[in-house]
């Protein structure tokens, strides 16, 4: 036998295997998760952060996802049980018109099926018919039980009358504020032979009047003249039905502001915007501008107009005109506002039109009473423009010929 050293260590000759010192690890069990591992912490030790804010962001991180899988959940969840009560609703047999579906599914309602409809007011009017001045008069006497269109609970309303289907001229009483039972007492007269009478239609429409705004309608009653004897007077109250759907085409609206200084017998008229326009290009939109005219006893005197507009259907001006008018004219001066679509090619078409002045009602009425009772001071509102044929019918207008001291443009351009 060989020495042995003192520093050697004597191993036996013997099958018995040699345990190492290696620590335990996963690589005994499942070496690809020890890899994934390896590459996991090789990844954070990359990050210039601290390991522990590492690991934390990761875990909000992972949170927020979850968070935002179960919300996406729980509203295809929700939104799935809404669509299958809806459908249940709505093939529900038997609907009677006081239930709750009736009132709540539009399409149920408008197959007849007695839902309950919402109550808007009633409308006192009467009808005289002159078969020897073909002239029928229209007399809104008052309204009542209105349905309340504002937030405080009333309404501003008016009432406009027209006959369907020429629609020649369009009439409209004064505007009462804050009141479900307006009394107006107001009557206008239609040329119409009692021929076309008889195939017409009377409309008489309450609104609830908004000046920065749209004008929202309360509710309207059609009358079929075919159903009327027009020997006598027929004064009736009669309760306000849904708005037709068949109701005319809409022109748009436009805004504007008038103000007038006595002083200086000066008008101002300021286009502000228009909105809503009928397309009249093939493409569906339109080339706008506006043209601002005076007339003065039945006559044309005086005009402006704005730039045009490109392929819009709101054009937005901001455009200010003056005209010289004295006190004693302002008095028989009318303002005449038309929208045109330009064509470079072909002549322009009248998109629609609306006037103000002592020759108008309503609404125009109403906004050329507050310029003159608001000396110095902007007025602005929003009018619904009407046909041309409407406007130039109501107006009448006169040839133009200058007068003396009247000249069309005064020198002004």
């Amino acid at each position: 036998m060989p020495a042995l050293s003192s520093n050697s260590t004597y191993v036996p000759s013997t099958s018995i295997p040699t345990w190492t010192t290696t620590p335990y690890t996963n690589t005994t069990i499942n070496p690809f998760l020890a890899q994934v591992e390896n590459a996991f912490f090789n990844f954070l030790d990359k990050i210039p952060l601290p390991r522990w804010l590492t690991v934390l962001l990761f875990v909000l991180g992972g949170l927020i996802l979850l968070i935002i899988i179960l919300s996406i959940c729980i509203k295809c969840c929700c939104k799935s049980k809404k669509k299958q009560k809806k459908n249940e609703k709505i093939n529900l047999k038997g609907v009677n018109g006081g239930s709750t579906t009736a009132l709540v599914q539009p399409d149920v309602a408008d197959l007849d099926y007695g839902s309950a409809k919402k109550y808007r007011g009633k409308l006192l009017y009467s009808l005289e018919y002159n078969t020897t001045q073909s002239e029928l008069t229209v007399s809104i006497k008052q309204a009542d039980s209105l349905k309340a269109m504002d937030l405080g609970g009333s309404s501003d309303p008016y009432v406009r009358v027209y006959i369907c289907p020429d629609k020649d001229k369009t009439c409209e009483t004064k505007v009462l504020k804050n009141t479900l039972k307006p009394v107006f007492n107001e009557q206008f007269t239609f040329q119409i032979t009692k021929a076309s009478l008889m195939k017409s239609t009377v409309v008489m429409q309450v609104y609830d009047f908004n000046r920065f705004s749209k004008h929202n309608i309360i509710g309207e009653v059609r009358l079929q003249m075919e159903n009327f004897d027009l020997k006598n007077v027929i004064e009736e109250w009669q309760d306000l039905s849904e708005p037709s759907k068949f109701e005319e085409e809409n022109r748009g609206e436009i805004c504007f502001s008038l103000r007038y200084v006595p002083t200086a017998n000066k008008l101002t008229v300021v286009i502000l915007e228009a909105k809503n326009l009928k397309p009249m290009d093939i493409g569906g939109s339109s080339d706008p501008y506006v043209k601002v005219q005076l007339t003065l006893d039945k006559r044309k005197w005086k005009k402006r107009k704005t730039s045009v507009k490109k392929n819009t259907l709101d054009p937005y001006y901001n455009e200010s005109f003056t005209f010289t008018v004295t006190f004693e004219q302002i008095q028989r001066v009318n303002l005449v506002i038309a929208v045109w679509d330009y064509d470079a090619v072909s002549r322009n078409d009248a998109i629609g039109k609306i006037y103000l002045g002592f020759d108008a009602s309503g609404n125009q009425l109403r906004h050329w009473a507050d310029m003159l009772s608001n000396p110095r001071r902007p007025v602005a509102q929003w009018h619904s423009l009407l046909s041309a044929q409407q406007v130039n019918s109501t107006l009448n207008l006169k040839r133009k010929v200058p007068m003396p001291g009247k000249l069309p443009f005064n020198g002004e351009r």
